[in-house]
């Protein structure tokens, strides 16, 4: 996700007051057709162990893993975005956890979604990050899998770094690219590099693909199903924000710079389906 210039003003949510908020699935949480089929990962690599997973198996999504952020930011938190941010639209479904966008109004936006992450709770450096997820659709769709440095309320973004491990671009033909990009601060201007990869036939939201990215102190690189399109060398000194702590972010935008808004041709809701979040790390 690009240009987070207001994440500072943000409302962060941690425990919450009422029940409804902490249980999607009390608030009337549309169950879903999950798909079976898909890619999978192991649960073991040589020479490395499983340092932290979320396998969203609970009946309520895990707070000492995740928070969730609400509201709709400034100037659609800094993309144009169209959507406000609720909890509710959070849930756990058989193992899976679902962020589902959809078609409402509330808080003077036209569109709810959510948006979780682990800042204060769960923040790495380096490693093998996997994540088995199904895309949503449509024009104006956003989901992303994402990282930013865990020094954010420091020295802010873009100085803080960005890993964005997986997003897609729903519409025009746009759902079978995956991209993965990092943004840093260079000469005090915001810097950019990325990569993408279009799966040879169907699109990213028919079944469960794997998106990864390895990680150490001199390279990141992006796979989807263990298969690398994307890399880059971090030695340079202008690229020290990432080999620094990072946390994750796991949202669904509707609308924004990006994507451009929906039209008569998006149906609502969509999905981002996860399966799990692991992390690896050397022995």
């Amino acid at each position: 996700m690009k240009n987070l210039f207001f994440y500072t003003s943000f409302t962060l949510l941690g425990l919450f007051g009422c029940v409804s908020e902490e249980n999607p699935g009390d608030t009337g949480a549309e169950m879903i057709s999950i798909p079976t089929q898909g890619t999978t990962s192991p649960n073991t690599y040589p020479g490395m162990t499983l340092v932290w997973s979320d396998e969203f198996n609970g009946s309520t999504l895990d707070q000492g893993n995740w928070t969730h952020e609400t509201g709709n930011g400034t100037n659609g938190w800094g993309n144009n975005e169209l959507q406000f941010y609720r909890p509710q639209n959070t849930s756990l479904q058989n193992g899976h956890l679902v962020i589902s966008a959809k078609k409402e109004a509330f808080g003077g936006r036209a569109y709810t979604s959510s948006r979780i992450i682990t800042k204060g709770k769960q923040q790495f450096r380096y490693g093998r990050v996997d994540i088995r997820a199904v895309m949503p659709k449509g024009q104006g769709i956003w989901p992303a899998l994402w990282m930013l440095g865990s020094n954010f309320d420091t020295v802010s973004w873009p100085a803080c770094g960005e890993i964005d491990i997986m997003e897609m671009i729903g519409g025009n033909n746009r759902e079978n690219t995956v991209h993965g990009t990092v943004h840093w601060e260079h000469d005090g201007k915001h810097a950019e590099f990325g990569g993408k990869y279009t799966l040879p036939s169907g699109t990213l939201a028919d079944q469960f693909h794997v998106y990864s990215i390895v990680w150490d102190s001199t390279t990141i690189r992006w796979l989807i199903d263990n298969k690398q399109y994307h890399v880059i060398d971090t030695t340079p000194a202008q690229l020290d924000e990432f080999r620094r702590s990072f946390f994750f972010i796991f949202n669904i935008a509707v609308g924004g710079n990006w994507p451009g808004s929906p039209d008569g041709t998006t149906t609502f809701p969509q999905h981002l389906i996860v399966d799990y979040v692991r992390i690896f790390q050397n022995n």
